[in-house]
């Protein structure tokens, strides 16, 4: 798995990623679904992971026990064997974050997981490394004050015409 580790997120797992760190987890499992479906790669199953922490919180947030305990056993199924930086992913951090949760549901338990302290859901960090390659020369672009740049034809564009190469 360490070799995957080395690329980059493609633009749906960056979303899923986004849209978690806004707790809205419905939604961010629906982004890092089309980014695991999408993956061919053996890569996908660190978004699957991802996408079933999203989900466990949900369950959290709607109140089912049964469901967080049940999502978090296959999350840390799926993450055990990443290293605790992925694809940029702190994934050490997102294992223990869920664990603390965890806890907490089970201190909780059935009959008061209505009363989790949503607070203690913390954001997915990550380095967000985006690599562009120039459609003209093929040589690979650097980003800098929001200018990309071909350093070997000076093919260049500007962050606002990001959404052509993310979208």
């Amino acid at each position: 798995m360490g070799n995957d580790c080395d690329g980059v997120l493609p633009p749906k797992a960056i979303e899923g990623l986004k849209l978690f760190n806004e707790k809205k987890f419905f939604e961010s499992h629906e982004e890092l679904e089309s980014a695991w479906r999408d993956e061919k790669g053996s890569i996908r199953y660190l978004y699957q992971g991802v996408l079933q922490v999203a989900v466990a919180y949900f369950h959290i947030t709607r109140g089912n026990y049964e469901g967080a305990v049940r999502m978090r056993e296959r999350s840390m199924k799926l993450l055990k064997d990443y290293p605790d930086v992925c694809r940029g992913i702190q994934v050490g951090k997102l294992k223990n974050d869920l664990d603390a949760v965890i806890q907490e549901v089970k201190r909780l338990g059935v009959e008061r997981i209505n009363e989790f302290d949503q607070s203690l859901f913390k954001d997915v960090e990550w380095n967000e490394q985006r690599i562009w390659i120039c459609d003209r020369c093929g040589t690979q672009m650097h980003e800098k004050n929001c200018k990309v740049t071909c350093p070997n034809c000076g093919n260049r564009f500007d962050c606002s015409d990001l959404n052509i190469y993310f979208d």
